[in-house]
């Protein structure tokens, strides 16, 4: 075997772990920018500092799991922060007029849900495109969410159920941690669950694959796609949820790019824009790059717009990763 041959197989295997584990790339990446942060200023791996990054990238992370699910069947929701901000206004607005919280969060993640169901319906059923019917619904909502709340944020003055998820514990006695924290990691274990050890979850890869061969194969594509949309929707709404936690104030005006930091999130996380190929592990820790770089930068006295043009080119490069990854298999 030459030399340049055994070269060939080391980058073969290279590219092929990378493949089956597309988290590992994301993953290594987080823990670069950790260490060069770290050496680079003095209290980013303080805990208060570390638990800050983790509370911050809650929403983001969890509108990203949702938008996780449609990118993997090759689909994506450029209205998913739009229908949250909705979510967290019915909410805040019941709840000031004398409903209990309870109900409130209830009827909230329930607008979410059959936001998701009428998206996947059009896309299955009418066939539209997902980026123009998300489009489309990204338009009116944003409209909707200032006609809900009449251009005015909508305070929770009263803690309860809907800012639970703001409770702030102390972990082994000193690490800061909200339920909120918990939650989120709930969800992704339930959904990565799902994915991995569920037909359902099968079915959601297959159909990101190649839809025209999973419904050879007896797979119900539209009902799949369906499906993918009204989870997504539920984990939207409780997105809403972890907003009012985290600020117990619904704005109409607030996570004006919370769309694009979640596709954000998924692409630097592995998962493919193509479909059929991710984990929600990966957006985890997508979701964790963006807040570590966005901190780091910061804490460096590094201006706001330099810190998106940084995201902005990792996305590329995570595009272009991909792209020569599918080209390689």
């Amino acid at each position: 075997m030459t030399a340049v041959t055994a070269e060939r197989r080391t980058h073969d295997s290279a590219g092929e772990f990378f493949l089956r584990a597309p988290a590992a790339g994301p993953a290594l990446a987080l823990i670069l920018a950790m260490i060069i942060f770290s050496l680079s200023t003095s209290r980013f791996l303080e805990l208060d500092n570390l638990s800050l990054m983790v509370d911050q990238a809650l929403v983001v992370g969890t509108l990203a799991l949702g938008q996780t699910l449609i990118i993997l069947t090759a689909g994506i929701d450029l209205s998913n922060a739009s229908a949250m901000v909705l979510g967290t206004l019915i909410m805040a607005k019941l709840f000031a007029g004398g409903m209990p919280g309870p109900a409130a969060l209830i009827l909230g993640v329930l607008v979410t849900i059959g936001i998701g169901l009428v998206i996947g319906s059009l896309v299955t059923k009418v066939k539209l495109p997902p980026f123009i019917v998300t489009l489309g619904f990204f338009t009116m909502l944003t409209a909707a969410d200032k006609l809900v709340a009449s251009g005015q944020a909508v305070p929770v003055t009263e803690h309860g159920v809907l800012t639970w998820l703001g409770t702030q514990r102390y972990l082994f006695g000193g690490i800061p941690v909200t339920y909120g924290m918990t939650v989120a990691l709930v969800m992704y274990l339930v959904v990565w669950y799902a994915l991995t050890r569920t037909a359902w979850g099968k079915h959601v890869y297959a159909v990101g694959d190649n839809a025209e061969a999973a419904r050879l194969s007896g797979i119900e594509v539209n009902r799949t796609v369906i499906s993918v949309y009204v989870v997504a929707g539920l984990i939207f709404g409780l997105a809403a949820w972890q907003a009012l936690g985290r600020i117990p104030n619904a704005d109409p005006n607030a996570f004006q790019l919370g769309n694009l930091q979640s596709i954000t999130a998924v692409v630097l996380g592995g998962t493919s824009l193509f479909g059929g190929r991710g984990s929600v592990l990966g957006t985890m820790v997508g979701a964790l790059i963006v807040t570590v770089l966005q901190s780091g930068l910061s804490q460096l006295g590094v201006d706001s717009l330099y810190q998106d043009l940084a995201t902005g080119a990792l996305v590329i490069a995570a595009v272009i990763v991909d792209r020569l990854a599918r080209r390689k298999s």
